[in-house]
């Protein structure tokens, strides 16, 4: 598996090009890495993430080790691609992913394209079992979204669950809107979570 290459930056395009000893490697990363990894014809390094599929294989580009380990644990989210992964770090760097998390901040992750509020709140939920997260120093004005989603927290953690079942739970509640009044109060997700629990699953 690629871990890292050096080489020579040929081309800067949708992709990077980089030429390791006569090899031109074609690499996905952010725009930003891409318009500061350095300047053509000159050596650049960067971090790889190599995915392996059945029928391709992908090099993924970081300019840091901790923009490519926060990659890989986007990814390792449920729903979360590639390139879903990527515009997460276009628009939020690692430290800032770990503020906005850590503070249920709804709205901030909002701003990824693509990224609506109910998937907000599940990828809000499941990043903070994966995430090292900082202590925040004051609670978060979010919105009605980030108190929903602390009070459900609270209320399964009440009730005895774990954080493994009640992450797994919130999770299963992305297609519950949390503001059109059709079942996002509290108490509604809640029953649903404690649904989810109670039936078998393999």
């Amino acid at each position: 598996m690629i871990g890292s290459l050096r080489g020579t930056l040929l081309e800067r395009n949708a992709q990077l090009l980089i030429e390791v000893a006569g090899i031109g490697y074609r690499v996905q990363t952010t725009a930003s890495v891409a318009s500061s990894i350095g300047s053509l014809n000159s050596e650049v390094f960067v971090h790889i993430h190599h995915a392996v599929r059945e029928d391709s294989e992908v090099l993924y580009g970081f300019a840091t080790s901790q923009e490519r380990a926060t990659f890989e644990l986007l990814i390792d989210a449920h729903r979360v691609g590639p390139s879903l992964a990527l515009a997460i770090l276009e628009v939020h760097p690692p430290q800032r992913l770990r503020e906005i998390v850590a503070t249920d901040a709804v709205d901030e992750m909002c701003k990824v394209p693509g990224v609506g509020r109910k998937t907000a709140i599940r990828l809000l939920v499941e990043l903070k079992s994966k995430l090292d997260l900082p202590e925040a120093d004051a609670p978060p004005d979010s919105g009605e979204e980030s108190t929903i989603l602390v009070d459900v927290r609270q209320a399964l953690t009440g009730l005895g669950y774990s954080s493994d079942e009640i992450r797994q739970a919130i999770a299963k509640l992305g297609d519950i809107s949390v503001d059109d009044g059709s079942g996002g109060d509290v108490q509604e997700l809640v029953r649903q979570a404690l649904q989810y629990l109670a039936s078998p699953r393999s």
